[in-house]
């Protein structure tokens, strides 16, 4: 009997079938349920995707520190130091965030894992556990390695947890507020993970912890993305994001200029302590990132800002390194 090939629909439905499982293996929009791996389960909790940002934060603040050099050690420092920022913290903060997030996600994303069963509530609190106390582990043992007298790291992560309970939980339960939470989001995106590499590396000061909470309202910007995908079941319940309070529209706006006019303004600062190489650098990638903003998000910021986020979010994080890379050349 001959064989028969299989038609064109079956084979874009297997194709289709494994990018909903990837999506949904990342925490991505758009994913599909039916899982039933607990720890595929666990690590779509996790949501790996929101990792890369906090890990490249590190290497940020590593390059802002000005005293990193290349050996075997501080590799492995750097590498724990991701370990902590992304997979553990990075990984609790979304693990609660769902935890709290359940009654929206039922309207949202009814695939996500707790909404949709998949996973018990009393398993979700023993990840939330262990990957906080995971964390705060981690980041003594990175206090004893890098031999500092006051446990900075150590008081980062602590605060760093804080800070996502209070954005996730009630009462304060900042992602209630638009701008508030989006900023806590923001802070937490980009100062916070450099901080933690600067700090592992050279010696935390004021300055870099102004720059880089001012730099964090381009965060704000980029978190403000993240509401595009929930507007109904915010409005249902209550929360008062961007999208909700200003409209799609209005919303994108803000979303752009929150993050064009803060890369901006970092640029201006590179320039005011003659770092201007390394200003240029960062003023000339706020091109092709305005490019993308056009094409993609404020055309329909519903439907392309998973496009929006790969094309052109590039762009500012490799200006984010550039600028922890002209700090650390300066001495800040």
């Amino acid at each position: 009997m001959a064989n028969v090939p299989p038609s064109d629909s079956t084979t874009t439905e297997s194709q289709g079938d494994r990018t909903a499982k990837t999506r949904q293996l990342l925490g991505m929009k758009g994913a599909a349920s039916g899982e039933t791996s607990i720890w595929k389960i666990r690590l779509q909790l996790m949501k790996p995707i929101t990792w890369i940002p906090l890990i490249w934060g590190v290497v940020c603040g590593a390059a802002s520190s000005g005293e990193y050099f290349w050996s075997l050690e501080n590799i492995l420092k750097v590498l724990t130091c991701m370990l902590l920022s992304g997979p553990l913290m990075t990984g609790y903060t979304q693990t609660l965030n769902d935890f709290y997030d359940k009654e929206i996600d039922a309207i949202n994303e009814p695939y996500r894992p707790i909404p949709s069963g998949a996973i018990s509530i009393p398993q979700v609190v023993t990840q939330i556990l262990i990957l906080l106390f995971g964390g705060l582990g981690i980041s003594y043992l990175l206090d004893l390695w890098a031999g500092h007298e006051f446990p900075v790291m150590f008081s980062l992560t602590l605060g760093g947890a804080f800070i996502a309970y209070i954005y996730s939980a009630p009462p304060l339960k900042l992602k209630q507020n638009g701008w508030l939470g989006n900023y806590a989001l923001g802070a937490s995106y980009i100062a916070l993970p450099w901080w933690a590499g600067h700090a592992l590396f050279g010696q935390l000061n004021w300055k870099i912890a102004i720059l880089t909470l001012i730099y964090s309202l381009a965060g704000l910007g980029i978190a403000v993305v993240n509401d595009f995908k929930s507007v109904e079941g915010d409005r249902q319940l209550g929360l008062k994001s961007l999208p909700v309070m200003f409209g799609i529209t209005t919303a994108a706006w803000i979303c752009v200029i929150m993050i064009d006019v803060f890369q901006a303004g970092i640029a201006g600062y590179l320039i005011s302590i003659q770092e201007n190489l390394y200003a240029t650098i960062v003023l000339l990638l706020i091109i092709p990132q305005i490019t993308f903003q056009d094409m993609y998000f404020l055309r329909n910021p519903l439907e392309n800002d998973v496009k929006y986020q790969a094309s052109a979010q590039p762009f500012l994080v490799i200006g984010m390194l550039i600028t922890g890379l002209a700090l650390g050349h300066a001495g800040i």
